[in-house]
């Protein structure tokens, strides 16, 4: 029996066996809190259409952006409410900044600025060769960064070569790993490892770690091309 969302119900949980141990990667936050993974399995789903396929990703992305804003710094500022005046927490410093790897980032944007409706957002368009694997840079747009944090979003983590590459564009910029986010939903172990190594202070944030690579560089199980999937392209 499946509930009104496409999920089974009435039968015990099972443990993934598609995934991997996140132990070895102490960058990598695994967030499994039950409506991110009910959502993702949906999206996984090769039959989602890509209507549901966009909301499921805008609903996942507002979810993460709680846990992913979690440490945002906080200060005190005097308010009036209807009986008197109190010391009230604000966020402290300059908005947010969501930037996009382009295209597939685009999809989980509107999820983050339901949740932060005043935050920046940049771009950074990269595609992926075909033959060599690797990113080739045709777009930089970017908020002021100093005093910024920035949350990158790419719903796919595979080689990890985008990721690092983006990175290095915001590092480019004046932006320091130390204010940077990386947002995904579903990784890779090798993609996971390259950040690791080329940029070990940017945490990872993420609803899944899968099994492998494959030959075409897409991440097994996964849930496919998430750019394809989001705009109904092939």
């Amino acid at each position: 029996m499946r509930d009104r969302e496409g999920a089974r119900t009435g039968r015990p949980r099972r443990p993934r066996k598609d995934a991997v141990s996140a132990h070895e990667f102490p960058n990598l936050h695994l967030l499994d809190h039950p409506l991110i993974q009910h959502k993702l399995t949906i999206a996984r789903r090769a039959d989602t259409p890509t209507i549901q396929f966009r909301q499921l990703l805008k609903e996942i992305s507002l979810l993460m952006g709680y846990e992913i804003t979690r440490t945002l710094p906080l200060e005190y500022q005097a308010i009036e409410t209807p009986l008197e005046t109190m010391s009230a927490p604000v966020i402290q410093g300059k908005k947010v900044a969501i930037v996009a790897i382009l295209r597939a980032g685009l999809g989980m944007t509107s999820g983050l600025h339901e949740l932060m409706p005043s935050a920046r957002e940049g771009h950074i368009g990269l595609y992926r060769d075909p033959e060599t694997k690797r990113p080739v840079e045709y777009l930089v747009k970017l908020p002021e960064p100093e005093g910024r944090l920035f949350i990158l979003v790419d719903p796919m983590l595979a080689t990890g070569h985008s990721a690092a590459h983006a990175i290095d564009v915001l590092n480019r910029h004046g932006v320091p790993d130390s204010h940077i986010r990386f947002m995904a939903l579903v990784t890779s172990p090798e993609g996971v490892a390259v950040l690791r190594e080329t940029h070990p202070d940017v945490p990872v944030y993420a609803a899944a770690l899968d099994r492998q690579l494959d030959d075409h560089a897409y991440i097994r199980p996964g849930l496919g091309d998430a750019g394809d999937r989001l705009f109904g392209t092939k």
